[in-house]
C-alpha cells in the first residue's frame, strides 16, 4: 500500500437549519438528501458516509444542537471530494444553501485523513471543527482552500480546546 493510500480524507459538514426539516421552507432540501446521497455513494473516490435511522444522518446529534445537521463522509482523497461537491445535484443544492441554513461566521466544515478503513465518530468530527474554529487550518483539521498531505498524518495530535468554543445555541 502507498504512503497516500495508507489514508483517506475525512470531511465534515454541519449547517444550522432555518426551519424544521417538515416545514414548507426546508422541502426542496428534503426532496434532494437521498437523491444526493446517491449521487455520493456512486461517485468516483467515495468510500464511506455517515447514516443514522433514517437512512441519511439528519437524525444524529452534533454540538447537542436540535438545529444543527451534520454531514459526514470518507473520501479517498481531496480531489476525489472536489469532483463530487461542484458538479451535478449537490452543486445545485450548494447553490441554495442560503434558503436553508442560517449564515455562521465560525468554521461549520472540516478535513482531516485517517487511516485507510477507519470510519469516524461524530465526537471526532466535533474535535476537528473545534480545533479549526481555535487554531485555523492544521494538518490536525483544514479546509479544500488550505488542506495538507496524508504524509506524516498520523502524528498529528490535537491540543486542548477550549470548553466554551461549541456551536451558540
Amino acid at each position: 500500500m502507498t504512503e497516500a493510500a495508507a489514508y483517506q480524507l475525512a470531511q465534515v459538514n454541519i449547517g444550522r437549519l432555518k426551519a424544521p426539516l417538515d416545514s414548507p421552507q426546508l422541502k426542496a432540501f428534503v426532496d434532494n438528501l437521498d437523491p444526493v446521497n446517491a449521487d455520493a455513494d456512486s461517485a468516483d473516490g467515495f468510500v464511506w458516509r455517515l447514516e443514522g435511522e433514517s437512512g441519511d444522518a439528519t437524525d444524529v446529534a452534533v454540538f447537542g444542537d436540535e438545529w444543527l445537521i451534520i454531514n459526514m463522509s470518507v473520501w479517498r482523497d481531496t480531489d476525489a471530494l472536489t469532483a463530487y461537491m461542484y458538479q451535478g445535484r449537490h452543486r445545485e443544492m450548494l447553490a441554495r444553501r442560503r434558503e436553508f441554513f442560517e449564515r455562521v461566521q465560525e468554521a461549520m466544515v472540516a478535513l482531516w485523513w485517517v487511516p485507510a478503513g477507519h470510519r469516524p465518530t461524530v465526537a471526532e468530527a466535533e474535535s476537528r471543527l473545534l480545533h479549526l474554529r481555535t487554531n485555523g487550518p492544521t494538518p490536525y483539521a483544514f479546509t479544500l482552500r488550505t488542506s495538507f498531505p496524508a504524509q506524516g498524518a498520523e502524528q498529528f495530535t490535537a491540543p486542548a480546546i477550549p470548553d466554551d468554543l461549541g456551536c451558540p445555541a
